[in-house]
């Protein structure tokens, strides 16, 4: 079947299935008479439809809203047209769970266009020979795919909605019309936002809605598969999925994650997977009613009773313990009754050996910043100063190294020291006794943010074997984080270093010889703009990679990607299939968090199909190499180049005096501390005046998205592509779009990323006296960019490659156009208007309350 053909199909599925299947339940929706105010689903179409033209003729937010009133409301004053919105912004965001529940409930009709990257054609490629099913069998054996759920305030959906979701979805499969009424009525009471912001342990419990839902059957339900076509065996101690797990272990510039969240959470997540396995044992007892068991059926109800119900002080790992039980039951089944429901233990073994009794590893991750503050406090105290260099702290780097001896003691942390030393030192003691009692997986990881060289992770062990851990059980992989650009040019040096270091060289051969690197992308785009962001972590990976491979280190990338594009997401399984053989690729660890958690997982098909194709990719990258993806040394040149001339536009953008000031005056970025969906702090050193190194990358870029300009996801890209044309360098960037599978999905990702971008919006602002020139400068370069990009593809519309995706994200871009109007709205009577307090208190409601409905509508289609 033809590519074309096969689009064509798509998107004639996605019309039946997606757009006329929503026209027909929000016509429903809109009748329901909510919040005492009859008219408003009758309003809304008009509404909408007057923000759309409004829009087109670039008119004010202000001049939009105050003429719909003056024509479909005239007599109603100005209080209540500000109740009206609000009642409009209820709508709205409920007909992005509408038009989100119709789109996954029909996943499996519409497909997508990379169905090919499935395990479904991994099993194709198998069953052609012997050879083949061997050779992808030996390359599993060393394959590992590691998600890792982040706390990262982009997911807005509380567990009430998504459980509504859940229900919709499945009464759309069969189109139930009754049930799917009830439903969007029970959506129209529920709230979909905190009246406070969450705690820690709050937000863990939000995403846990996730494992116990989707991921507990998905990874279980791939590794049976997986067991069954290949040579591969969990018993082995192989295990190709793993979860990861950031609410309440990261405390990277979040001042509310203490030693007492981490404890409540690893808690926690124990507790949820023991009930996950008493819920599966409850169906086993119902079909194992034979003779032949004796108590040992009593004795597993017992043990995972009470760890899931009633679970004490003090735990232990009792997944060995377990697995002998239920062992013992199917071996019994195959000797005395024929294997008779042998399927149903097997399929509860396989999820123990998967979750154990953890369900999925707390990282701990802190700054370096912090690292070495505790470090120069505790090597003061007795105990410990005895054995420090005199001087140590005024030594270089490479002095520093020679120094550190590595002495272990059992430093008890006063409680007079201030909070984040506490909290440190607690929680690498707390470490361990999480490993005893939930198993070693459970805690194993600790992350240094802002890594800057060797000595940030050898003083870290410092730490641990000060606190009690001993050298030869330091169960613990040390983990770097680099991010900025500079750190990325930095990360083979001080790996280097690390690698021909006696004592860290010892531990890592302790630990199975493997390395993990976390390369992050979102300070990398706010620190260097989209390609540089790009072309640096790629750099990074090739020469981390060559370092790794001199010294006989299993290296695995571990990849913090946000939602959007300028964060990393986009086409993520794409971006693992195009690393050459110069990147190592054997395992993938990525983060995935905000919208892409409910987008690409929320629900088990869906979860299914995401983490498949990422198996896909690591694999055939692996096998079936493909020599485009190998980068030539012309074509890194070009890259570049390209690299290059983007970094010096978007450190030129940064720089100029209207940035932070244009961002802070036509974003909510201030309102974002108030959205009560985080507990993190929308930038660091929150007491101190705004600086733009203080503001956390997540806020960067949802401020821009917000404004509907997505300046990390393009800015530079159109001048970059444009200096290639002028040097006569325009086919061979051509030819490198169409051949390097790098270069092409860095560049539809950033297509991905103007698609959700309206500069119609703001274009008010163009006749501004003092931000007119800056609007017009961004304008310019998204338009350049646009063309130079449709020029490259040979296209007649950005994404026109991938026709059924554009056509979502232009029905959820249409969807909210009212809920943007509105925000920009508020933030103009802010900006001009000397408003009363409490004028000003209901603007900033208006803001904030827009925000939501915005980013849901904006999950990527990866």
């Amino acid at each position: 079947m033809s590519s074309t053909l096969k689009l064509s199909q798509r998107e004639t599925a996605f019309n039946h299935e997606v757009v006329a299947r929503f026209e027909l339940y929000n016509s429903l929706f809109q009748t329901l008479p909510f919040y005492q105010v009859k008219d408003t689903g009758i309003l809304l179409p008009f509404f909408s439809s007057h923000c759309e033209k409004g829009a087109i003729n670039e008119q004010s937010p202000k001049e939009i809203i105050e003429s719909f009133f003056k024509k479909y409301v005239p007599d109603i004053d100005h209080r209540e047209q500000i109740n009206r919105l609000f009642r409009f912004i209820q709508y709205i965001e409920r007909q992005v769970v509408l038009f989100d529940a119709i789109e996954d409930s029909s996943f499996s009709k519409i497909g997508r266009p990379d169905d090919s990257g499935s395990l479904q054609s991994l099993l194709q490629q198998a069953a052609t020979s012997d050879q083949a099913r061997n050779a992808i069998s030996e390359k599993l054996k060393d394959f590992s795919l590691r998600l890792v759920l982040t706390a990262h305030p982009t997911q807005f959906y509380p567990g009430t909605v998504l459980g509504i979701m859940t229900d919709m979805i499945e009464a759309l499969k069969i189109n139930d019309i009754n049930t799917i009424d009830e439903l969007l009525q029970q959506l129209g009471k529920t709230p979909f936002f905190n009246k406070t912001s969450p705690t820690p342990v709050d937000e863990a419990v939000s995403l846990v809605w996730f494992l116990e839902n989707i991921f507990y059957q998905a990874i279980s339900g791939i590794q049976s598969k997986l067991e069954e076509e290949f040579d591969i065996n969990l018993a082995d101690n192989h295990q190709i999925l793993e979860l990861g797990f950031w609410p309440g272990g990261d405390r990277d510039g979040n001042p509310n994650v203490t030693t007492d969240t981490t404890k409540a959470v690893a808690k926690f997540l124990r507790q949820i997977v023991f009930r996950c396995y008493y819920r599966d044992f409850r169906v086993l007892k119902r079909r194992i009613t034979f003779r032949g068991f004796g108590k040992t059926l009593e004795t597993i109800e017992k043990l995972l009773y009470k760890n899931a119900f009633n679970p004490q002080e003090k735990q232990e790992d009792v997944q060995k313990d377990l697995l002998i039980l239920l062992q013992s039951v199917r071996h019994t089944l195959i000797k005395d009754h024929d294997s008779l429901f042998v399927n149903v233990v097997e399929d509860l073994i396989r999820k123990v050996n998967l979750f154990g009794c953890f369900f999925a590893t707390l990282d701990i991750r802190q700054d370096s910043r912090v690292l070495r503050s505790v470090y120069e406090y505790i090597e003061q105290q007795d105990g410990i100063k005895e054995s420090i260099y005199a001087g140590y702290n005024d030594l270089d780097e490479e002095g520093k190294i020679k120094h550190i001896t590595f002495k272990e003691a059992d430093f008890k942390c006063p409680d007079n020291v201030d909070s984040l030393t506490m909290d440190t030192l607690n929680t690498i003691r707390l470490m361990k006794d999480i490993q005893q009692a939930n198993g070693e997986k459970a805690c194993q990881r600790f992350i240094i943010s802002n890594c800057q060289q060797a000595s940030d992770i050898l003083q870290l062990i410092d730490l641990f074997l000060w606190s009690g851990w001993k050298k030869e059980d330091l169960s613990v992989d040390f983990m770097p984080l680099f991010e900025t650009i500079n750190d990325l040019k930095l990360a083979a040096t001080i790996m280097e270093r690390l690698y021909t270091h006696p004592f860290y060289k010892e531990h890592l051969a302790n630990r199975g010889n493997r390395q993990s690197i976390m390369l992050g992308f979102s300070d990398g785009t706010k620190d260097g703009g989209y390609l540089m962001a790009n072309w640096s972590i790629y750099n990074a990976k090739v020469e981390l990679t060559a370092m790794a491979r001199k010294y006989g280190i299993d290296l695995a990338f571990f990849d913090g990607r946000g939602g959007p594009p300028a964060r990393g997401g986009g086409k993520t399984h794409r971006f693992y299939a195009s690393m050459g053989d110069e990147i190592a690729n054997e395992h993938i660890q990525l983060t995935i968090q905000g919208q892409t958690v409910s987008s690409q997982y929320g629900s088990i098909e869906t979860a299914r199909f995401n983490m498949e194709q990422l198996i896909n990719a690591g694999i055939v990258s692996e096998l079936y190499p493909n020599k485009n993806d190998l980068l030539s040394i012309k074509h890194k040149a070009l890259i570049a180049d390209m690299a290059s001339e983007s970094y010096k536009m978007f450190m030129d953008l940064k720089q100029d005096s209207l940035f932070v000031e244009y961002l802070e005056k036509f974003s909510p970025l201030k309102l974002l501390s108030r959205i009560n969906i985080s507990s993190r702090p929308t930038k660091r050193n929150a007491d101190a005046q705004l600086k733009l190194e203080d503001l956390r990358a997540i806020s960067f870029v949802t401020s821009w998205s917000q404004l509907k300009q997505n300046i990390p996801g393009f800015y530079g890209v159109g001048t970059a592509l444009k200096k290639m044309k002028n040097d006569d360098k325009w086919e061979e960037v051509k030819q490198l779009y169409h051949t390097s599978g790098f270069f092409k999905t860095m560049l539809d990702n950033c297509m991905m990323s103007m698609s959700k971008s309206d500069f119609r919006v703001t274009a008010y602002l163009q006749k501004d006296k003092k931000f007119g020139a800056f609007w017009q400068m961004l304008k310019d370069e998204y338009d350049l960019t646009k063309a130079m990009l449709i020029e490259l593809t040979g296209s007649n519309a950005l994404m026109d490659e991938y026709p059924v995706e554009r056509r979502s994200i232009g029905i959820r871009e249409r969807i909210v156009l009212p809920l943007v109007i509105v925000q920009h709205y508020a933030l103009q009577c802010l900006n001009n208007e000397k408003s009363d307090e409490e004028m000003t208190e209901i603007y900033d409601k208006l803001v904030i309350r827009t925000v939501y409905g915005i980013v849901n509508a904006g999950r990527n289609l990866a």
